[in-house]
């Protein structure tokens, strides 16, 4: 089953890292997506711009509305996500624990959906 471990941290938590310590970090992450892939349980993953980048978009009533940035106006915001193969979800949260933006931040563990069953019932 897959399972989507998305990456929240806080707005101001990699401006607080020195470069050294953001190298690190971005090292310390892809080494281990190829951990990930080389145990077989890697599908695809990618860190995000910033939330000031964004655009939220609604369609209502056929009408588009677009605002800048996220959301939600919370603390943490979403930085990252990694799509991984897991047999349950406590394998799933233990891969989820090793990703080392979770020093940092906190990372959702959550199943994706199987649409294309729903639509054969």
């Amino acid at each position: 089953m897959r399972y989507l471990c998305a990456v929240y941290l806080e707005s101001t938590t990699m401006e607080k890292l020195s470069l050294a310590e953001g190298a690190t970090l971005d090292r310390d992450s892809i080494a281990y997506d190829e951990e990930l892939r080389r145990s077989g349980h890697y599908i695809v993953s990618d860190a995000l711009e910033r939330a000031t980048t964004a655009k939220t978009l609604r369609v209502r009533n056929g009408k588009l509305s677009v605002m800048d940035g996220p959301f939600a106006e919370t603390k943490e915001q979403l930085g990252g996500f990694i799509l991984v193969e897991a047999k349950d979800m406590d394998e799933a949260v233990k891969l989820a624990s090793k990703i080392p933006m979770a020093q940092h931040g906190s990372i959702e563990v959550r199943p994706v959906m199987d649409l294309s069953s729903k639509s054969k019932s």
